[in-house]
């Protein structure tokens, strides 16, 4: 369990819902947590309906094999060495109950589980995972879990489109690669339509993405052009055991926004695929004052 005196400062947060999610999300998260020497807090939430309190929701909801599997997983993350918790929240739905615990227990990062199911009208991943990607006031990571990640993972792709996300989704990966021992290509593609971007620029992107792996890390960097942004990139993640995509500027988090390049390739995309939202306070501050 969490040791208070530990020196670990940063709390990565996991939210569980069953035993299955749970196995395929937490070999990602232990890698993070191991590389960047954070905490694991492992969190299920209980959604307790409007006609019942809160007391009686844990009272009659609360199944017995909720703690056994947040057990199991704590064992599995303890048993690699990682500081970890557990907690069962109790909550007027799931994205709520994940928010206030970012909120309750100063969380630097989420680690979601998401089963790639087909969108819905005003729905683009999930409503659960549509709101904390929106709400959250951390780091955001979601892995599609519809497929397990491979036992050895041995190379890992980097779409790269510049940007914060595109940052946070290369130190990611460099996490699971440095963890796994594992290759690296950061790939980015050039749009014949959109003549403003020169190769130099492209080359200065992928030096920057190159600058979070260490020395001895395998890193290859491939320039390519194409007019299926999405289509490629897809394309791509055939050749590699999983894929940390950025999401795109401007899509995933506005709902409004469908069928944008990160959306579509982590439904698309074979093997693993995790996209990587970096925390902008800005948005959130703005988000509060509206009405």
């Amino acid at each position: 369990m969490l040791d208070e005196t530990s020196d670990t400062d940063d709390t990565l947060l996991v939210p569980i819902a069953n035993a299955e999610t749970a196995d395929r999300q937490l070999e990602t998260a232990i890698d993070i947590a191991a590389d960047r020497s954070y905490r694991i807090l492992l969190v299920y939430v209980l959604d307790v309906p409007s006609q019942l309190s809160l007391q009686d929701g844990r009272r009659y909801l609360l199944e017995d094999h909720v703690e056994d599997t947040l057990a199991e997983a704590a064992a599995r993350v303890e048993s690699r060495e990682i500081p970890v918790d557990t907690r069962i929240r109790l909550a007027r739905g799931v994205s709520t109950g994940i928010v206030g615990a970012v909120d309750k227990h100063d969380v630097e990062a989420i680690l979601l589980g998401w089963r790639g199911r087909p969108p819905r009208q005003g729905v683009i991943l999930g409503s659960h995972v549509d709101r904390v990607l929106r709400d959250a006031d951390c780091d955001v990571l979601v892995q599609r879990i519809k497929t397990p990640r491979p036992d050895a993972v041995d190379s890992v792709l980097v779409p790269i489109a510049g940007g914060p996300h595109s940052g946070f989704a290369a130190e990611t990966a460099a996490s699971i690669a440095r963890r796994n021992d594992a290759s690296v290509t950061l790939l980015h593609l050039l749009e014949s339509d959109d003549p403003d971007r020169s190769g130099e620029d492209a080359q200065a992107l992928l030096a920057d993405a190159a600058a979070e792996f260490d020395d001895e890390q395998s890193v290859e960097r491939a320039l390519v052009e194409s007019d299926t942004v999405a289509g490629t990139i897809t394309d791509w993640t055939s050749r590699h055991d999983v894929t940390v995509l950025g999401v795109s500027r401007g899509g995933l988090v506005q709902r409004t926004l469908l069928g944008t390049v990160s959306e579509a390739v982590g439904r698309h995309a074979a093997g693993t695929v995790i996209l990587a939202k970096r925390y902008d306070p800005v948005p959130s501050r703005l988000r509060r004052l509206l009405p």
